[in-house]
C-alpha cells in the first residue's frame, strides 16, 4: 500500500481510532500500575510502560489470529488478570524513599503493565489487524501514532484517581470482568460446549469475575490492615 495513498491514510486513521477505543481498559491498568509510585517516576513507568506494550501489541498482532484459536490460553489470561486485579486493588505497604526501592516498584509496575496488556489486548488486536490489512508498515506506524494518546488518558485517569479513589476499586473489578468473559470464550470451553456460549452468560462470567476481584481484593485488605494494627500494637507494648 503506498504511503502517499487515500487507502493508506484511511487505513491508517481506522487502526488509530480502533486502537484508542480499544484501550481503555489498557489505560485503566497502567494508571492503577502507576499510582502507588512517587509523582517523578509515574510519568515515566506510564511512558515506558505504554512505548513497550504497544512494541509488544505490534508483534502480537502479526500472530493473533493463531494465538487466539489455541485451547487454555484464554483461560490461562483470565487467570492472570483475577491475580492483577487483585494486586492492584490492594493497598501497598509503606513507601521508602530511596532510589532503589523507587526503581524497584517502577520496574514492577511496568511488568505489571507489559502483563496485563498482553493478556488484554488478545481480542483487541484482531481489529487493528483487520485494518491494517497484513501492512506491517501500516501496522507499525498506526500504533505507534497512538502511544502518545494512550499516555495521555492514563495520565488524565491517574489524576482522576487521586481525587476519587473508588475508581481504583472500578478498575480492578474492570479487570475481574474482562477475566470472567476471558475464561467463557476460550476455544477449549466452546468445543466443550458445542457452541459458542449466549452473550448472557458469559456477561454473568464477567459480573462473577468483577465481584471475586473485589472481594477477594477487600477481604486481604482487611487481613493486611489487621496485621499492621496488630505489629503497631506489638511494639507500643513493647
Amino acid at each position: 500500500m503506498e504511503i502517499m495513498s487515500a487507502a493508506f491514510w484511511a487505513a491508517l486513521g481506522s487502526i488509530i481510532v480502533a486502537n484508542i477505543l480499544l484501550s481503555g481498559d489498557n489505560a485503566v491498568v497502567i494508571a492503577l500500575a502507576a499510582r502507588s509510585l512517587p509523582p517523578h517516576q509515574q510519568k515515566k513507568a506510564i511512558f515506558w510502560g505504554s512505548a513497550a506494550a504497544i512494541v509488544m501489541r505490534i508483534v502480537l498482532t502479526l500472530i493473533a489470529v493463531k494465538m487466539l484459536s489455541l485451547p487454555y490460553l484464554k483461560i490461562v489470561g483470565g487467570l492472570l488478570l483475577v491475580y492483577i486485579g487483585v494486586t492492584l486493588l490492594l493497598e501497598e505497604d509503606d513507601e521508602e524513599d530511596d532510589g532503589k526501592h523507587a526503581s524497584t516498584g517502577m520496574m514492577a509496575a511496568i511488568r505489571t503493565i507489559l502483563v496485563a496488556d498482553l493478556v488484554m489486548s488478545l481480542d483487541n488486536v484482531l481489529a487493528v489487524a483487520a485494518a491494517a490489512k497484513g501492512d506491517t508498515v501500516l501496522l507499525v506506524v498506526g500504533l505507534g501514532v497512538s502511544i502518545p494518546l494512550i499516555i495521555f488518558g492514563s495520565t488524565m485517569l491517574l489524576k482522576v484517581m487521586e481525587r476519587f479513589p473508588i475508581i481504583i476499586t472500578l478498575g480492578a473489578a474492570l479487570l475481574g470482568f474482562l477475566a470472567g468473559e476471558m475464561l467463557l470464550t476460550d476455544p477449549a470451553v466452546t468445543a466443550w460446549y458445542g457452541a459458542e456460549l449466549p452473550h448472557s452468560t458469559v456477561n454473568v462470567a464477567g459480573a462473577v469475575g468483577a465481584l471475586a476481584v473485589v472481594g477477594i481484593g477487600l477481604a486481604l485488605q482487611r487481613r493486611s490492615r489487621a496485621a499492621k494494627e496488630r505489629e503497631q500494637a506489638s511494639a507500643q507494648r513493647a
